[in-house]
């Protein structure tokens, strides 16, 4: 890719086409934006995302100016924001938190506190509670295997333990969910839900039955994720679009964070499971050069 013309491309869609700045940018991966970001303050000595505040507005900044960073970088402006802005939202923290992976935790951690200038463990301690607060901590502090090797004995014993401590007793042993859903891979969590449901039933219904609030919702979205985090995706993005109105924010934070990750993935299983595909569902609920960016980043409608 030439930078250089790139940006001349973008600079003159600055006032007049703001299609030519979509263009460029939503095809440019995280190190050609980089690229771009720094050539820009060369040529022009001005900030880039600077220009694009000024320039763009609405749905379109928010998606864009998160578009600029690359995948940890943005998934850290998103939880900072969610945990320190005067209106805190638990719930896209533990969406970001509890989808990603240990590494993608450990980048995460590492830019939240060279940015921002705390530790993403203390936002979570000022902002969270309970038993919500006890798995988002355990799920951010300890690393996990990420490969698909699991010990299929400790996967059984576990469905045992997740039965014992809920569904078999009066009340609920909360801290061996933590445990379990904080410790393990996502293979063996896989496994555990498998055993799960030969023994006892099914491991999702028993979590909507013992736990509640954001803790439910962290461990559901743990143990979804170990399924197939494009089916977990995939379902996020349906209930932004679905009924009145379109939860924009939602839609912009999973199509911006997993474009570059697992969106074709995303993609499929949306197909699959709402028989319509995303493009469609998005360019339905969107308008204008918001709509034009978000397709752009989701790529040929198949």
């Amino acid at each position: 890719m030439d930078i250089k013309f790139s940006i001349l491309d973008f600079k003159s869609g600055f006032g007049s086409d703001t299609a030519t700045v979509i263009s460029v940018l939503a095809h440019r991966d995280a190190t050609q934006r980089e690229l771009i970001k720094q050539e820009y303050l060369t040529m022009y000595s001005e900030d880039i995302l600077t220009r694009l505040t000024n320039e763009l507005s609405g749905n379109l900044e928010t998606a864009v100016l998160l578009w600029m960073d690359d995948p940890a970088g943005r998934d850290a402006k998103i939880l900072s924001q969610a945990l320190t802005q005067e209106v805190v939202n638990l719930e896209t923290a533990t969406e970001v938190i509890c989808s990603r992976t240990s590494s993608q935790l450990q980048a995460i951690e590492q830019i939240y506190r060279a940015k921002y200038g705390t530790y993403l463990e203390h936002d979570i301690e000022l902002q969270a509670s309970g038993d919500h607060k006890k798995i988002l901590l355990a799920y951010v502090r300890i690393q996990r295997y990420e490969g698909m090797e699991f010990d299929r004995e400790l996967a059984a014993k576990d469905a045992k333990a997740l039965f014992k401590a809920g569904e078999k007793k009066l009340g609920t042993d909360e801290k061996v969910f933590v445990r379990i859903f904080s410790e393990r891979s996502r293979a063996h969590l896989h496994a555990v839900n498998s055993y799960y449901h030969e023994m006892y039933g099914s491991l999702e219904k028993a979590i909507k039955g013992e736990a509640s609030g954001l803790f439910e919702r962290a461990l559901l979205a743990i143990l979804r994720c170990a399924e197939n985090p494009a089916t977990y995706f995939a379902k996020v993005l349906r209930k932004s679009m679905n009924g009145l109105g379109t939860d924009d924010s939602t839609l912009i934070r999973v199509i911006v964070t997993r474009t570059e990750i697992d969106m074709q993935y995303i993609e499929a299983e949306y197909h699959r499971k709402y028989k319509k595909t995303l493009n469609d569902a998005v360019n339905a609920e969107t308008s204008g050069n918001y709509r034009t960016f978000l397709l752009s980043l989701l790529g040929p409608n198949h």
